[in-house]
């Protein structure tokens, strides 16, 4: 979602209205077409839509930009990187096709839910959200780590919970791929990660000393955290030290075991 000044500006979320657009699919595949202003992005718009009847998201490129060669690469790089992630915390994508009235477009699960930044806004944040993104939001982050996925920074808009049981799914988030991340583009995903944080953690009742620690660090430009490794087991209470040390123990206890059944 786009409206990132709600929260100044008012005491609630105030949501953009839906928008049905009429749909000439003489074919019957495509009916329901509605645009999420909500959910549009600076170059794309974001649409659901059934298909066969079964509901699914559509991204496109605004009409401005649907028939520039270079926005039309960006969206097919897109669809490239993201068609090959599979992760229960990331919108899955499943087709690139060409939609009556919209144009070539990436189609994605169906998210039924609201943004973090709509559940902030309107003071619904809840333990399990909070423990979300703790857990999921961290392993989410580590696959697009480990697939060396270049994205734009994550932000409460592109964190979505599911409506009847508060799972987290990330939307907007792979955009290209690359051999190996640097250094840089590790030390922003874990700075967003911290943004994120402190934000929720500014609109809690409650105070986390713990939590707000971690935010901290993740966002510190002298001494942040070297790896999201490193972030995901200070969350677990442990070091990267320490969880060296229990490997080379078990090595160490293997090894002996070994040992002592070739003597026999």
């Amino acid at each position: 979602m786009n409206n990132k000044t709600a929260a100044n500006s008012y005491p609630g979320y105030i949501s953009k209205e839906e928008k049905k657009i009429p749909i000439n699919d003489p074919s019957g595949k495509w009916s329901d077409l509605t645009l999420l202003p909500e959910w549009e992005e600076p170059y794309y718009d974001v649409f659901t839509v059934r298909k066969h009847g079964k509901w699914v998201m559509l991204k496109a490129l605004k009409k401005e930009y649907a028939d520039d060669p270079k926005f039309i690469d960006m969206l097919e790089k897109e669809f490239d990187t993201r068609y090959n992630l599979a992760h229960p915390n990331i919108v899955m994508v499943n087709d690139f096709e060409e939609v009556p009235g919209v144009g070539k477009a990436i189609i994605t699960d169906d998210v039924y839910g609201y943004s973090l930044r709509r559940l902030i806004d309107e003071k619904r944040l809840t333990p399990k959200i909070v423990k979300r993104l703790k857990t999921q939001l961290l392993d989410a982050l580590d696959y697009i780590q480990e697939n060396h996925i270049i994205h734009h920074p994550i932000t409460p808009e592109s964190i979505i919970f599911t409506e009847y049981n508060e799972n987290l799914k990330l939307i907007n988030v792979g955009y290209d791929q690359t051999s190996s991340l640097t250094e840089q583009d590790t030390r922003q995903d874990i700075e967003s990660y911290g943004k994120v944080l402190s934000e929720v953690l500014d609109n809690l009742p409650e105070s986390l000393p713990r939590l707000r620690r971690i935010a901290n660090k993740a966002q510190d430009k002298v001494k942040p955290y070297r790896s999201f490794l490193d972030l995901q087991l200070d969350m677990q209470r442990r070091s990267s030290v320490t969880a060296y040390v229990i490997i080379a123990a078990l090595l160490a206890a293997l090894l002996v075991i070994i040992y002592l059944l070739i003597a026999k």
